[in-house]
């Protein structure tokens, strides 16, 4: 496995694998890798070769007191990990080789940036476009591997990949849990035991959804108390949102119909937590997938 640091090294390993008709396949990361990031590198390695996975900490997409300074990096645990998966290369670029002295280009995905996650922190979306953009042109992918936790970054990347007629292939894999059901994060690090415990309402919160869906609900509204009934009951969890939108489009949706995704964020103590449902209607009847 080679770690490479710069721009131009991780350019002239993409063109010697292009000119040999190999199939690159991209995983970006922020680094802190858990079983989520390993399952999209597993997800990878199965359609490519070679396979790059990226390792940056993008300081464009954290706002003002967000915890950008305490990000957890542990660089050498993560290429120890990657190796053991066969990854052929590491992209571990320092902040000044991916926006040096002078850069002023953003990237920004009109009218789908600005809800949900990107009301509460304005410019994050901004933020992952951009440095996005950078890596895909820098790795130059046929498939780039995004985690479905991330439901709304994956989701404008997609449009931004298809707007700009970007060349990979933007695949979304599910997410992947720890026993309790609570979804893999980097940040679950920051929880104490008692947090860690009261986070594992945001499943039981969506579980509990899931099971009135399954009961015949339909309308939102009546889906979504469950989310708050579940949340509201946990002391320690204070809900950002819960929204049920169109898979499509993310607009907000008042009756399910078609694929639809239930998205929910919230904070646990000082960490602040997403997850999401995705919900399909087939043959009349509809199921959801945690």
């Amino acid at each position: 496995m080679e770690i490479i640091r710069s721009v131009e090294w991780m350019k002239d390993a993409a063109r010697t694998a292009e000119s040999k008709e190999r199939l690159i396949g991209f995983v970006p990361t922020m680094g802190a890798l858990h079983e989520g990031h390993l399952s999209l590198v597993r997800a990878a390695k199965q359609q490519c070769s070679p396979v790059v996975v990226s390792i940056f900490v993008n300081p464009a997409q954290f706002g003002p007191g967000e915890d950008l300074a305490g990000y957890p990096r542990n660089l050498e645990h993560d290429c120890h990990l990657l190796e053991a998966l066969g990854v052929d290369y590491v992209f571990a670029p320092d902040t000044a080789e991916i926006y040096p002295a002078g850069f002023r280009t953003s990237v920004r995905v009109d009218g789908l940036s600005e809800k949900f996650e990107g009301r509460i922190r304005p410019g994050h979306f901004q933020g992952v476009c951009t440095v996005v953009l950078k890596l895909l042109e820098i790795v130059r992918p046929r498939f780039a591997y995004f985690g479905r936790k991330d439901a709304q970054q994956a989701h404008i990347v997609r449009q931004m990949v298809s707007d700009l007629n970007l060349d990979a292939e933007i695949v979304v894999c599910p997410i992947v849990r720890e026993a309790d059901g609570l979804a893999m994060s980097s940040r679950n690090a920051y929880l104490d035991g008692e947090q860690r415990r009261a986070a594992t309402a945001l499943y039981r919160s969506l579980d509990a959804a899931r099971r009135k869906i399954e009961a015949g609900a339909r309308g939102a509204g009546e889906i979504l108390d469950e989310v708050h009934t579940v949340l509201d009951s946990e002391p320690l969890a204070k809900l950002d949102y819960a929204a049920t939108v169109a898979a499509d489009s993310f607009e907000i949706t008042h009756f399910l119909t078609g694929s639809c995704l239930l998205l929910i964020a919230a904070r646990v103590g000082s960490t602040r937590l997403i997850d999401n449902m995705f919900i399909e209607e087939r043959d009349g009847s509809f199921s959801a997938v945690l």
